[in-house]
């Protein structure tokens, strides 16, 4: 909740706004989460129950902002914490984390790629211990 005289933006550290206009640009490098329908309503199996068959299936990954600077609406595509290439709309730069932990702390995002990468690349003397 914002404090009064504070903007709802400047209480959240997660700039996650609903038009294109309020929300700075993401960067290549930035924690954004994007959104992609994978079946749209009424192409899902048909073993589905109907109130299902009615509503698109969605996905929503977060991840680094590969490519350029873009903005809330583009299509983009995210590197995810996995490693995996994911294409979809974006909705939100640093978006909190829902069970209200904060919003993600940008030094400790790169530990476990960071780590994966040194593991990957040690000498095989160390590999042993």
């Amino acid at each position: 909740m914002a404090s009064p005289g504070r903007s709802p933006s400047m209480a959240s550290p997660g700039r996650n706004v609903s038009g294109p206009a309020a929300a700075p640009p993401a960067h290549p490098g930035d924690w954004v989460q994007v959104h992609k329908i994978i079946l749209p309503a009424g192409e899902r199996a048909p073993a589905v129950p109907p109130e299902t068959q009615a509503v698109p299936l969605e996905m929503r990954v977060k991840g680094f902002l590969t490519g350029g600077v873009a903005h809330l609406g583009q299509d983009v595509t995210v590197k995810t914490l996995s490693g995996r290439l994911v294409t979809g709309r974006l909705v939100a730069v640093r978006p909190p984390i829902p069970h209200t932990f904060g919003a993600p702390v940008p030094e400790l995002l790169g530990i476990g790629p960071e780590l994966r990468e040194r593991l990957r690349n040690r000498p095989p003397e160390e590999e042993g211990h």
